[in-house]
């Protein structure tokens, strides 16, 4: 095999798990209203599904990024693979057990698998090939979390809520049998995460028997930071990750509180607003394939901040409005945020050379923003007792992006002090 042919099939790969980490990611939407009904909570007390997935970024990053350093890629992604799987078998004795609190061990677990996977693949997805497209490259290969952003939501719905108990029906039951029911409507989840943990094991095989082309971010690149807290020196790293923060907090407080959000803006079922959550998920594939092909035309950082701006009118919609506009505000919202991520990765870690490894890890612990953001939208939902002025958070991070894609991308670096050392 020459070659580009090697390179061709990593890449091929590497997007598989973009696709994967997607789905994982987009069933996330549909376990929220499950699990809020069968443990009756508040809608604060739901999002710790999103606190506990993306908490796992923040202290699973800088080992990601150490692991990559010391043993590569390869094992980088292997590893991620095993315990992403492992995660997902977990959902088994939790749904057993009927514990909110397992769930959220188990979903843990798989993020922190998410984390070494995505400070893997993207930085690899990047570099792998000419410098000068690695934005378009990682926008094209994160096309297919969209992909998985518009299937998850429609399947999962299927597979999970639609097997519940109405409330008239659980009101009809004693205390008894209405545990009962519960804890058989919890363990819907289990099918459909033991055969994704199945999956992971068979790629992770795959991945453990062929040989990735080497890949080297560093030509050119000076020394390295004496610490990834150095690696700050860049200040469009510091920017992207200000940035990543704020986008990913958005972005899982539209993706994640959308079934919630729906059936109380536009008065429709939670499965038919799976269906529209679906529709969220196509929005954002071709917007990601449309903006891979703008960036052609317009530089990735100007269409990054054109599309915060837009965002920033779609959730005053979001917010204001009444009825179906609120959801066709927010699929808005999807297909305008979807180039956001890679471009705000791609941008911060653009000519880091020798910091890479560490500047991919710091972007990726900005992910907390998904453990952070939702709790401060489900928390002004609850307080105003209406859910929709929870979009006040998603427009405070796309003006933070708008700002990011202005001025906070153009490459700025401190160069490193050293000591003079005497000459003997």
């Amino acid at each position: 095999m020459n070659n580009k042919q090697s390179t061709l099939l990593a890449f091929c790969l590497i997007t598989s798990l973009f696709f994967l980490w997607g789905f994982a990611h987009n069933l996330d939407p549909i376990l929220i209203p499950h699990l809020k009904k069968s443990f009756t909570l508040t809608t604060t007390q739901a999002t710790l599904v999103d606190s506990a997935v993306f908490a796992a970024y923040f202290v699973m990053a800088l080992p990601a990024g150490l692991l990559m350093k010391k043993a590569g890629y390869k094992a980088g992604i292997i590893a991620g693979l095993f315990l992403f799987a492992i995660g997902c078998f977990l959902f088994v004795p939790a749904a057993d057990m009927q514990s909110y609190d397992f769930f959220l061990v188990a979903l843990f677990v798989i993020a922190c698998g998410l984390t070494i996977l995505e400070t893997a693949a993207n930085p690899y997805a990047t570099v792998l090939g000419n410098p000068e497209t690695g934005t378009q490259r990682l926008n094209f290969a994160q096309s297919f979390n969209g992909l998985a952003a518009a299937l998850a939501p429609v399947i999962g719905a299927r597979i999970i809520l639609t097997k519940g108990y109405t409330k008239e029906e659980l009101n009809a039951m004693s205390e008894t049998v209405r545990k009962t029911a519960l804890a058989a409507e919890a363990a819907t989840v289990k099918m459909p995460y033991i055969v994704l943990g199945i999956v992971l094991i068979v790629i992770a095989l795959i991945f453990a028997v062929i040989k990735l082309p080497a890949i080297s971010a560093h030509k050119g690149a000076g020394p390295a930071s004496k610490s990834v807290f150095h690696t700050f020196r860049h200040r469009h790293l510091a920017w992207g990750v200000v940035a990543q923060f704020f986008y990913v907090g958005a972005q899982v407080s539209v993706f994640s509180l959308f079934i919630l959000y729906a059936t109380k803006s536009a008065g429709i079922s939670e499965v038919k607003a799976a269906d529209y959550l679906g529709a969220c998920g196509i929005a954002f594939l071709v917007g990601r394939f449309a903006g891979t092909a703008l960036m052609q035309k317009i530089a990735p950082p100007v269409l990054l901040a054109w599309y915060a701006v837009i965002n920033l009118m779609l959730c005053t919609v979001a917010i204001l409005g009444t009825g179906m506009i609120t959801i066709y505000a927010v699929i808005g919202i999807c297909f305008f945020m979807s180039v956001m991520f890679p471009t705000i990765f791609a941008l911060g870690i653009k000519n880091l050379g020798a910091d890479t490894e560490y500047g991919s890890s710091l972007i990726i612990m900005s992910i907390v923003g998904g453990a952070i953001l939702p709790r401060f939208f489900g928390y002004i939902s609850d307080v105003t007792g209406n859910i929709q002025h929870g979009y006040i958070v998603p427009f405070i991070c796309f003006a933070v992006i708008a700002l990011f894609g202005y001025k906070g991308h153009r490459i700025q670096t401190t160069a490193l002090q050293t000591k003079a050392v005497p000459v003997i």
